[in-house]
């Protein structure tokens, strides 16, 4: 099973080279790979914060960037989730119904 993270913070992620999971991409159980969302960005400053369309507080993720980073790993079969607070919640039923996928791509929001 191959797990693609797309985030902004890809060194929050060196945890996972440790401990059960860190055994499991030894013994290629598992594969975790990082991309960072910004090495797609075409601005020299690399660049991924938009204003939210209407105005107000905050910034949005540049849409463009995201999807670019995603079309670079998207394979035919994978299953990608939006990792968000208003998502649904992870339980035992659905780590079950997930551990069928030979893919997954996980987006990480950022605050």
């Amino acid at each position: 099973m191959k797990f693609s993270v797309l985030t902004l913070f890809p060194e929050m992620f060196d945890i996972l080279k440790t401990s059960i999971i860190g055994r499991a991409v030894e013994k290629e159980l598992i594969e975790i790979e990082t991309i960072n969302i910004r090495d797609f960005s075409k601005n020299k400053h690399k660049k991924v914060d938009d204003t939210p369309y209407g105005g107000g507080a905050g910034m949005v993720m540049m849409p463009e960037v995201v999807y670019d980073a995603y079309k670079s790993i998207k394979t035919e079969n994978a299953k990608v989730i939006y990792l968000s607070p208003q998502g649904k919640v992870l339980n035992q039923e659905k780590v079950k119904e997930l551990s069928k996928e030979k893919h997954i791509i996980l987006l990480c929001r950022t605050l």
